[in-house]
């Protein structure tokens, strides 16, 4: 038996065990370095969990006879600091003879796939094998394999149920993002809602751009919502804007996630997957969805875009979701901000009606807004993006968008963009061509968006505009000098700019 140890490690989301080298009651090496250990009680009882196992060296950070772990996985447990366990090496996965002819190339039935997501929720399966599953799969999917893993994330997970039955309209809005300062969601929504409509937003966190909307939102209120709170704010305003990752729509869809972040990989097959398995999960009936094409955007071409567009039609038929596919301008970042703080400030000056509110953001916000409305019978056709500007400009948008911001729990703390600053000119005087989105995103996350709020970029210039040489392009904000330094080493190596005479 061994003593149970929180060693206060955040590992986040995966499990991982520590055991000494010199343990009595275990051979330590028999385990091996980073193979999969099963924790239970050692009576026998109560819940048995998978744990990453890490050999300790004998020293202070823990007893011969104790067993530590992770937060995560300490909390998975649910025993006392101090409670007896024991160990035993975990068998592999039932699925993970699957697992291992996709990496071979083979194309995998649904229910392979649903057996292989079920195991990766219940904890079967290492980051390191995730990601395999993640590299293996992207671009290598059939559009019945990416119908059959959407299925599998969805019935994993949450199945979020609304008052007024089966047959109420439920609307939903996604981009696909690979815009920085896109950030329309937090405009269409109270829009859609002020108009009357059921519009349930659950949002994702940044996975490789500077911002997610949750990111955003969460600088003016609380995103982490449960299940019954965000009933209870759907109920009384029509709808929320809260982080998903928090009411386990999609399970599987957020350990992808924890994989994909740190190697940038965003497959169009898995792409279709995660966002179609969380609009069904949150209960939505129709979709509205944005695709940017531009340059440097995630869909390049025209040509991309539809073959894009046909996998998103094709799943969602299959699944009974009704989706309507918007192709937008991806040349260039939407609004002035990059990074949460600076995108909240560009949307709450249009929700205000503001002078200076960016006119890019606003515009494309009502494009969208009116697509969503026409999903209402009770409008005709051509109808919606009068209705939302109607909505907009009468302010009635602003005071929905308040409303919702109070009963979520509205951020009591002021966050500003980040203190310091460094400014990117232009070397030489002419017109702006071009704008390079994913530079421009990746000088953001250098300078420590999203993680810190107040960091990520500040634009003075878009495409069209005149420029002198030694004049501001952008400002770069961050918190930490270090963040600093490395976003202005790869703004000087680059800006992302391109100036013609």
């Amino acid at each position: 038996m061994l003593r149970l140890r929180r060693l206060g490690i955040d590992t986040h989301r995966e499990n991982v065990a520590f055991l000494r080298r010199d343990c009595a009651s275990y051979q330590a090496e028999e385990f091996r370095v980073l193979n999969r250990i099963e924790v239970f009680p050692a009576d026998g009882g109560g819940r048995r969990i998978r744990a990453t196992l890490n050999i300790v060296d004998p020293g202070p950070i823990m007893e011969a006879d104790a067993l530590g772990l992770s937060d995560s996985a300490f909390a998975q447990l649910g025993l006392p600091e101090g409670a007896q366990v024991a160990i035993e090496a975990a068998a592999p996965p039932v699925s993970h003879e699957v697992l291992r002819g996709k990496i071979l190339g083979r194309t995998l039935s649904a229910d392979e796939l649903r057996a292989i997501v079920s195991d990766m929720v219940a904890g079967r399966y290492s980051k390191m094998e995730i990601a395999a599953f993640i590299a293996a799969s992207a671009n290598a999917f059939t559009h019945e394999e990416v119908l059959g893993l959407t299925r599998a994330m969805i019935d994993t997970g949450t199945t979020l149920r609304w008052s007024g039955g089966p047959g109420r309209m439920v609307v939903d809005k996604h981009s696909i993002g690979g815009i920085p300062g896109n950030r329309t969601t937090m405009i269409v929504v109270p829009i859609v809602a002020a108009h009357g409509l059921m519009m349930p937003k659950t949002s994702s966190r940044a996975i490789t751009s500077p911002a997610g909307t949750a990111d955003t939102m969460e600088v003016l209120a609380r995103v982490e919502l449960s299940v019954e709170e965000m009933q209870a704010v759907v109920e009384r305003e029509g709808a929320c804007l809260a982080w998903g990752g928090h009411v386990n729509l999609s399970p599987a869809d957020d350990l992808f996630i924890t994989v994909e972040r740190p190697l940038a990989i965003d497959s169009r097959e898995q792409m279709v997957a995660s966002i179609l398995s969380k609009k069904a999960a949150a209960g939505a009936t129709h979709l509205l969805l944005d695709i940017p094409v531009g340059p440097s955007a995630k869909v390049r071409s025209g040509e991309d875009a539809t073959r894009l567009r046909k996998l998103f039609e094709y799943v969602a038929d299959a699944i009974g979701l009704r989706i309507d596919i918007v192709m937008s301008d991806g040349r260039q970042p939407i609004g002035r901000g990059i990074g949460p703080v600076l995108e909240a400030r560009d949307v709450m000056a249009v929700l205000r009606n503001e002078r200076e509110a960016p006119a890019d953001l606003r515009d494309k916000a009502l494009l969208l807004a009116g697509h969503v409305l026409e999903f209402d019978p009770a409008l005709r056709g051509g109808e919606g993006f009068a209705r939302a500007r109607d909505i907009l400009f009468s302010g009635r948008a602003l005071a929905k968008f308040e409303a919702i911001v109070d009963r979520q729990g509205r951020n009591r703390d002021v966050l500003k963009p980040g203190e310091l600053t460094h400014e990117v000119t232009a070397r030489e005087t002419g017109s702006v061509q071009a704008i390079d989105c994913f530079r421009l995103a990746r000088i953001a996350r250098l300078a420590g968006a999203p993680l810190a709020k107040g960091a990520g970029i500040d634009l003075l210039k878009k495409c069209g505009e005149k420029i002198r040489a030694g004049e501001t392009l952008y400002r770069i904000h961050a918190s930490l000098q270090t963040d600093l330094g490395f976003a202005r080493a790869h703004a000087e190596a680059g800006s992302g700019y391109r100036i013609a005479p």
